[in-house]
């Protein structure tokens, strides 16, 4: 038999009640769409290419331009009285005349304000020798690509510089008296320190301009005789010892040769037809170091 009672009624409830569902279920999905949560945009670190990385030496560049630019420059007055101080004590250790340093410092530097004294804190262009331990600084010079000295604080450089003149071809100065300033200004020239012919008067113009002079201090007799044996028995330690400066000075350039990239003691000596020691022997070197931008003399 079949059934034909209520069931038409009971399915138009059932999908109007489906209906009712369905609607609720889009006006909700709507609202969650609606209000979805979207994470902030990261910012996204591209790689370094190559290229990007050969900009290196570019950046470093820019970093010591912007030193120099946040550099206070000095005037004469300003930089001989922040150096007086340490060139009258270096007079009363070694006998070198405050006004010479100080003459030299400010001759040498631009009055503190080259390039070489604001970026390696050197006033006085001093180069690399064999025997410089410390960091390098290059630039054009005398040769392309030159090694200068870089030091800690420019006080440094003037230390450097007494230690510097401690060598035999300077040994006759340290027997003049310590403020005898003419004298060590023609002596530093015939010692081979500076080529110019008019050095010695460029350093005397420079002394008695700003009277440099009022630091010198005269000394008595033995005071002078304990100072010359003092300072003159650390030459004679040094003797044997004299380095690049004194050596290359003179030399022909075809005599010479400049470390490069790759180099070493040993494939240097062999280019030359040398053993290892006979190069040493020739630049008066103690151990086997040695830098780019050095000159080793190759041949007698």
């Amino acid at each position: 038999m079949i059934y034909a009672g209520p069931c038409p009624l009971i399915l138009k409830r059932n999908i109007l009640f489906l209906l009712i569902a369905a609607a609720a279920l889009t006006s909700c999905s709507a609202h969650k769409k609606a209000t979805v949560y979207r994470p902030p945009v990261r910012a996204v670190v591209p790689l370094i290419s190559n290229s990007e990385a050969k900009k290196n030496n570019e950046i470093v560049q820019k970093v010591r331009s912007e030193a120099i630019a946040a550099f206070v420059p000095y005037t004469v007055a300003t930089y001989i009285d922040r150096f007086k101080t340490i060139a009258i004590q270096e007079m009363n250790l070694y006998g070198i005349p405050a006004s010479i340093t100080l003459a030299q410092g400010l001759f040498e530097s631009g009055n503190g304000n080259s390039d070489l004294s604001k970026i390696a804190n050197n006033h006085f262009g001093i180069k690399c020798t064999s025997e410089w331990k410390g960091k390098s600084y290059y630039k054009d010079d005398d040769q392309v690509n030159d090694c200068f000295r870089v030091y800690d604080k420019p006080e440094d450089s003037y230390r450097d510089h007494s230690d510097f003149l401690k060598r035999k071809r300077y040994a006759p100065l340290f027997e003049l008296d310590k403020n005898d300033y003419r004298g060590w200004a023609q002596g530093l020239k015939d010692a081979g320190y500076a080529t110019n012919p008019k050095y010695p008067q460029l350093l005397i113009n420079v002394i008695e301009k700003y009277h440099l002079d009022q630091f010198d201090r005269p000394e008595g007799e033995e005071q002078k005789i304990k100072r010359e044996d003092r300072v003159l028995a650390q030459i004679n330690q040094n003797i044997g010892k004299e380095i690049k400066d004194s050596l290359v000075l003179g030399t022909p350039t075809n005599k010479l040769y400049t470390i490069k990239t790759g180099d070493t003691l040993y494939n240097v000596s062999k280019r030359f037809g040398l053993t290892v020691d006979e190069l040493k022997a020739l630049n008066s070197m103690g151990d086997n170091n040695i830098k780019i931008g050095q000159k080793l003399i190759i041949a007698k």
